[in-house]
């Protein structure tokens, strides 16, 4: 199926969102796929899954099987997770990689840099090597991958321009916390389930059209009046706040600020989707990232990840604080999964933008769509 994209592109006044099928229909979705999750950074981990040197994770990706690892020397890659023999899984849960990369089937190994570095009884017993196995050429195959606030991104096609490129004018609205931030450890992350496409957790996430009615409690000293949008088309979107309010523990105690802010983050904090599937903050006293991972069409696991300024933070603050974050969270749950339901109605045209308060989301709307546009004329051209 390809779907007319025209009215979304379009300016908000006249734009509908995108057409039904981009929700419900598998055909469609595997196209946005290609052209979206595929084609740009999309987030895949945070560096705190792998914090030791030789730690290794396997994880997919819209089923590709993907080996996330920290290198010997520090460094975080991303390797499909494949031996280049027979197509074995070479890792199947999270471990410490003392030495080599191991294949369980013919026992191949690889470095933690994804270098061959053994083949054993390749040329027949006792015999390990072979000239027609090119070591050199059959090392594990990388994936372009990019960490930005602890965020592992990765670029599957590897067509996208450089992280940085894409990222630049982000990257600079919030240069003031390019400084060192801490996973607040087991009692910081947790995953959310939502029957829904991952676009409605985007959707949701990019306005505070919604506070009063989804986030009452929020919304009591966060009010929506007091919030701005964030739009900035073809890159991100987002909402800010101006009242932001640092969380207390008891006798007043609070988590120490991240270092030489401006007063802008005094009482001000914002929140902003990084396309297509990345949703941050940033807050002068802590910081989190939501990794949205599309296990299906309708299906999507939210990986919640609460960063410090410190490395040690008090444990009670830091757990209660993971409490009403994720209670925040959960709130949404049923608002994105009504939004899915609702998207198998057969009269429903993509919807209306409120000019006003849905900006951010016809901003995220348009991104996609243009994608897919992009994406489209690219397979024509190669067709003629």
């Amino acid at each position: 199926m390809s779907t007319d994209l025209t009215a979304v592109v379009a300016p908000i006044t006249q734009a509908r969102g995108l057409p039904n099928a981009h929700y419900t229909d598998a055909a469609t979705f595997a196209e946005e796929c290609e052209a979206v999750l595929h084609a740009s950074w999309a987030g895949l981990a945070v560096g705190a899954d792998v914090p030791e040197a030789g730690d290794a994770k396997p994880l997919e990706f819209l089923g590709l099987p993907l080996l996330l690892i920290r290198d010997k020397d520090g460094c975080v890659r991303v390797f499909q997770n494949t031996c280049r023999h027979r197509g074995m899984i070479l890792v199947s849960e999270p471990r410490k990689i003392e030495g080599a990369i191991r294949c369980p089937y013919h026992s191949w190994c690889y470095s933690t840099k994804g270098k061959l570095v053994a083949t054993p009884h390749v040329g027949g017993p006792g015999m390990n090597t072979h000239e027609a196995i090119d070591t050199d050429t059959l090392g594990l195959i990388e994936i372009r991958s990019h960490v930005w606030r602890d965020v592992v991104f990765v670029n599957i096609s590897g067509t996208a321009a450089p992280f940085e490129e894409v990222h630049a004018d982000l990257i600079a609205r919030w240069a003031e916390f390019d400084q060192p931030i801490y996973h607040g450890g087991a009692d910081s992350s947790f995953t959310l389930s939502a029957k829904t496409n991952y676009k409605l957790a985007v959707e949701n996430y990019c306005e505070s059209y919604h506070l009063p009615w989804v986030h009452p409690g929020l919304n009591s000293y966060s009010r929506l009046e007091d919030h701005y949008n964030i739009e900035e088309p073809h890159k991100y979107s987002g909402q800010g706040t101006l009242v932001y309010r640092q969380f207390k523990g008891e006798n007043g105690a609070r988590f120490p600020d991240f270092a030489g802010l401006s007063d802008k983050w005094n009482e001000g904090a914002e929140y902003i989707a990084v396309y297509p599937n990345v949703l941050l903050a940033a807050q002068r006293d802590h910081a989190y990232a939501i990794i949205l991972e599309p296990t299906s069409i309708n299906e999507t696991l939210e990986h919640v990840h609460i960063y410090y300024a410190a490395p040690k933070v008090d444990d009670a603050m830091r757990a209660k604080n993971t409490a009403l974050w994720k209670e925040v969270f959960e709130e949404d749950i049923f608002v994105v999964e009504g939004m899915q339901r609702g998207r198998y109605g057969p009269g429903f045209d993509g919807g209306r933008f409120s000019p006003a308060m849905d900006g951010p989301t016809h901003c995220f709307h348009a991104w996609v769509a243009q994608r897919i546009l992009d994406y489209r004329r690219g397979h024509a051209v190669a067709a003629q």
